[in-house]
């Protein structure tokens, strides 16, 4: 039976994880660091393939060196992303799923550096993880499109968070519920960005009608934990406060 976080595990795809620990580990020794829900993500992200699942694995393990050398992408490399508060946190989902959500209308390509924002991607990617509880294993992102305009069309940039979700955070994102969408935003998304988006990734991105939004949210999310401004009674915290936080919060 399917649980929340994702799916139980039988005895055979557990023994695939161990195949795929010890091929890890016998190219890369801190694969030993890493846990066995964290090698079961990536293998199902590839369909249970070892082989497939090891090289993207591997793949993460080095890209992970690079982008947070120190174990975290500290806040000072990301703090004029951070000023624009266009990432917030909310409670959690009725499957206890966090709650991550982001305003693209106020993100401006014109002002991005690319380098930066992909550390500032890593950065909200790290913090709505650390939230997801024990026998959890995705969050669920509302991407709020209200006021979104063509100062705001950053292509390479959707593209960016796209694929570092799905080749470093693989299984992470549950669902995201895609509102308040203007139709020349979808004429990119369907021409632009919908090719990148790999199998696995597509059909969790939901776009939901204006006409259906109050109906679709509380079917998710409980009224006491869907934002304030959503019609809920969840106030949001903007990721530049939550980040003073403890991790545990």
């Amino acid at each position: 039976m399917a649980s929340a976080g994702g799916g139980a595990a039988g005895e055979g795809e557990w023994l695939k994880v161990a195949e795929l620990r010890a091929v890890v580990q016998a190219q890369d020794p801190r694969a030993k660091e890493v846990d066995n829900l964290t090698l079961r993500r990536f293998l199902r992200a590839r369909d249970h393939n070892v082989e497939k699942a090891a090289a993207m694995f591997l793949k993460f393990l080095k890209w992970r060196r690079e982008a947070a050398p120190d174990g975290f992408v500290p806040e000072e490399r990301v703090r004029r992303e951070l000023a624009q508060d266009k990432a917030w946190m909310g409670g959690v989902d009725r499957a206890g799923r966090p709650i991550l959500v982001g305003f693209l209308a106020r993100h401006y390509s014109a002002d991005r550096d690319m380098a930066e924002y992909k550390s500032f991607v890593v950065y909200f990617f790290d913090k709505i993880c650390a939230r997801i509880p024990r026998g959890q294993e995705k969050f669920l992102a509302i991407v709020d499109l209200q006021g979104w305009g063509y100062a705001n069309c950053d292509v390479r940039a959707y593209i960016a968070s796209i694929e570092i979700m799905q080749n470093y955070y693989p299984e992470r994102l549950g669902k995201a519920l895609m509102i308040n969408v203007p139709y020349i935003f979808m004429k990119v998304w369907k021409t632009m960005i919908y090719p990148f988006i790999d199998a696995n990734t597509r059909d969790k991105f939901v776009f939901v009608e204006d006409k259906n939004l109050h109906e679709t949210l509380r079917q998710e999310i409980d009224e006491s934990q869907l934002p304030e401004y959503l019609g809920g009674k969840m106030p949001l915290i903007a990721l530049k406060d939550y980040a003073q936080q403890p991790e545990s919060a």
